[in-house]
């Protein structure tokens, strides 16, 4: 029994010690042991949602992969406008799936994914071209070379630019500008321009070499290009796939649409609807807003260009010229709230 209890009362010195040594350990030792555990949790969580996110890519990437081939494959054997129209809806849902996937792909994904589609919207224009009937008249040109097949309207009154059918010729397969028909404005300044719906409907825009103008874009255009613009301000309605910028400045655009590309641009406003992230690169002082442009029949174009009004990324931007995930890129921001009130028309 003495030796039971000389047990226990040793025991019981035991713990007390224990307490005591506990109590006389440092309170930054203690929270320096909360802060490791917290940190191992933190590692374990970060380990998950990057497991997922790969998960996430090598889905897209497999099924990415998987209807693009299917969609080459209509092309080159696309010999039927039931072959053509089949590609166009799987090429339509390749663009869906991208769009749903931007949260989670990297940059370079994003890329080659927008790259790819707008590939392959060039090759399904250009196989629509090819069955389309031959014309029986053509202009005649002075030129030795063959008339390229592209037209480009010029303003009313004003002569048509010289060169710009080369440039909407030479545009023909890059990044979606493939249509057979491309319509715009070029070599203008100080005009109020404007095309309707029925001029527009799924047809290629292109604005180049304009200054001080405005233009209003009333419709659904297939794809929409503005270059060497200066000082200008574009209205447009919803644009079905891509819409491109490059060698602007101090211009104002108002549109809606799946992609938006900004190269070598400047000092411009971007009031945009976008399904998918937008891109800049060699810009500086780009400022981004919601879409707000309305006008009547808009709803009916919404409709049409099959856009989802319920998403917009305006405010997501990648630029391919800042890589620090951390730091925000200088070279775009937030148009502020007070600057966004403007009557359009």
């Amino acid at each position: 029994m003495e030796s039971a209890s000389c047990s226990a009362a040793a025991v019981g010195n035991g713990d007390m010690r224990s307490q005591r040594d506990l109590s006389l350990v440092p309170e930054r030792l203690q929270r320096r042991e909360q802060e490791r555990q917290l940190e191992v949790e933190r590692r374990k969580q970060r380990q998950q949602s990057q497991k997922v996110e790969e998960e996430k890519s090598d889905f897209f990437a497999a099924a990415f992969s998987r209807e693009r081939a299917a969609v080459e494959k209509l092309l080159e054997g696309g010999e039927s406008a039931e072959r053509l129209e089949e590609a166009a809806a799987r090429l339509q849902g390749l663009q869906k799936l991208l769009n749903d996937s931007v949260l989670f792909l990297a940059a370079y994904e994003l890329r080659q994914g927008q790259e790819a589609l707008a590939r392959l919207q060039a090759a399904l224009a250009e196989r629509r071209r090819e069955l389309q009937p031959k014309k029986r008249f053509a202009f005649k040109s002075r030129r030795r070379d063959p008339a390229p097949a592209t037209q480009v309207d010029a303003a009313p009154g004003a002569p048509m630019a010289e060169g710009i059918l080369a440039s909407a010729s030479s545009m023909k397969g890059e990044r979606g500008f493939g249509s057979v028909w491309v319509c715009g404005f070029s070599n203008l300044e100080s005009q109020v321009l404007e095309k309707i719906a029925e001029e527009l409907h799924q047809r290629d825009v292109l604005l180049t070499e304009l200054s001080n103008c405005t233009i209003r874009l009333y419709g659904n255009p297939n794809t929409l290009r503005l270059t060497r613009a200066r000082n200008c301000t574009v209205l447009s309605g919803p644009v079905s796939t891509s819409v491109f910028l490059e060698d602007c400045s101090d211009c104002v655009l108002v549109v809606a649409c799946q992609q938006l590309r900004i190269h070598t641009t400047k000092d411009t406003r971007i009031f945009l609807q976008v399904t998918s992230r937008a891109i800049i690169e060699d810009c500086s002082g780009i400022q981004f807003a919601p879409y707000t442009w309305s006008y009547p029949g808009i709803d009916k174009d919404f409709e049409g260009s099959g856009l989802d009004r319920s998403k917009n990324n305006w405010n997501d931007v990648d630029d391919f010229n800042w890589l620090a995930r951390d730091v925000a890129s200088p070279n775009w921001s937030i148009l502020p709230e007070e600057q966004r009130m403007i009557q359009w028309d």
